[in-house]
């Protein structure tokens, strides 16, 4: 048993001194990634993007059952670097986000439209927006809340 350890011990360091190439390690590094290392780093220093909104909250008061709601969010990148919303995520289909897919600059404002369609929708509604961002929090909920009044069975 010891004869075999011993024999494991040397065949492990053997393969080690062997695997150790007296190669130029620099000579491995990636030149293009290290300016996309760079530019990345510049980004960081700026800060994260930030968003402001002029409401994060839509009341459409009461409608009846099967009208189509819709509303504009106002979006403006209030950050140092630029504002990527990458997906808007809803609960149910009812809730249809529009968003801008290109990056918003520092300062400027862009429109993320809501439509929501009541139909098969009764009574007390809320439904909410998650914007997916490259803020620090990473992700910005809008929200849809109103009455819809049902409709009248015949």
């Amino acid at each position: 048993m010891r004869k075999i350890t011993i024999l494991f011990a040397f065949v492990v360091s053997s393969s080690l001194y062997i695997s150790c190439d007296k190669a130029n390690p620099s000579a491995k590094i990636n030149k293009e990634n290290l300016e996309v290392a760079k530019s990345r780093d510049v980004a960081i220093k700026k800060g994260a993007a930030s968003i402001a909104f002029e409401n994060k909250e839509f009341d459409f008061g009461t409608v009846n059952e099967g009208e189509i709601v819709e509303t504009v969010f106002k979006v403006t990148n209030s950050g140092k670097t630029d504002l990527i919303i990458t997906d808007a995520k809803v609960t149910c289909g009812c809730t249809v986000p529009v968003w801008p897919k290109k990056p918003i600059k520092p300062g400027e404002t862009e429109n993320i439209q809501v439509r929501f369609n009541t139909s098969g929708k009764r009574n007390r509604q809320q439904k909410n927006i998650t914007l997916i961002t490259n803020t620090e929090t990473g992700r910005e909920i809008l929200t849809l809340k109103g009455m819809v009044t049902p409709k009248v069975k015949s």
